[in-house]
């Protein structure tokens, strides 16, 4: 079974986030980044369907700069097999839409039985990503997973999710895009050995030419909503 993970690089939640002097965007200077506390479960729960069956392939898809690497190296370590890695400056600068429809470009081409993602990413908590992957996939979707079974013909799968005042039990066709939340698992620290064999795992760079989209499509200018000002809470 092929499992993709969709891992987000963010700052560091004790990091202090100031924005710049023109208050049109974050300051990054000085920062620490980390991946994402949800995508990390949604590594782990990868892991934990291919630890379960005894064979499949995880392959890590990010989009971010170069420092992304980084992440994507912790992911690999943690046991993914490999990764792409969507690094171009005109991805930069994307919203949610943005973000999603060049994660889906990249994907098409890929082999793949399953996609976790994490429900949200820690920065911009927009919610939306794996929603609208989905959607560019044409597969279903379930966000805010608790827990994930998978049926015995590997066809489709149980989950749960945390809704007010119960527990939703969806079953789900495969392949589909799920979302990760706290609850569902508990992450593995990365081992030795495995931060070793990361180093030499596969991590394929993608540019904008090799997914066929314009720079139009993509990024800030193919984004549908654009930040004006950030300031500080009083």
């Amino acid at each position: 079974m092929d499992v993709l993970v969709c891992l987000k690089q963010v700052p560091d939640t004790e990091a202090e986030i100031r924005p710049t002097a023109d208050n049109t965007d974050i300051n990054y200077e000085g920062v620490k980044f980390v991946v994402n506390v949800y995508d990390e479960y949604a590594v782990e729960e990868a892991l934990k369907v291919k630890e379960k069956l005894g064979e499949g392939t995880i392959t890590l898809v990010t989009l971010g700069p170069e420092r992304a690497v980084e992440s994507i190296r912790t992911g690999l370590a943690m046991g993914a097999d490999k990764a792409v890695h969507l690094d171009d400056p005109a991805f930069l600068g994307a919203d949610a839409y943005a973000t999603a429809k060049a994660l889906a470009k990249a994907i098409e081409g890929m082999s793949y039985d399953l996609v976790f993602c994490g429900m949200r990413a820690i920065d911009d908590d927009s919610f939306q990503v794996g929603h609208i992957l989905a959607e560019f996939l044409g597969l279903p979707s379930v966000m805010g997973v608790v827990k994930f079974e998978l049926s015995g013909d590997k066809k489709q799968a149980t989950v749960h999710r945390q809704v007010e005042g119960g527990m939703e039990v969806l079953s789900v066709p495969l392949p589909a895009v799920f979302g990760a939340t706290k609850g569902l698992n508990e992450p593995r620290y990365p081992s030795l050995p495995g931060i070793m064999k990361a180093k030499k795992k596969e991590l394929k760079p993608v540019k904008l030419a090799d997914l066929g989209l314009g720079e139009g499509e993509v990024g800030e200018q193919g984004a549908l909503t654009h930040v004006s000002k950030l300031s500080l809470p009083p």
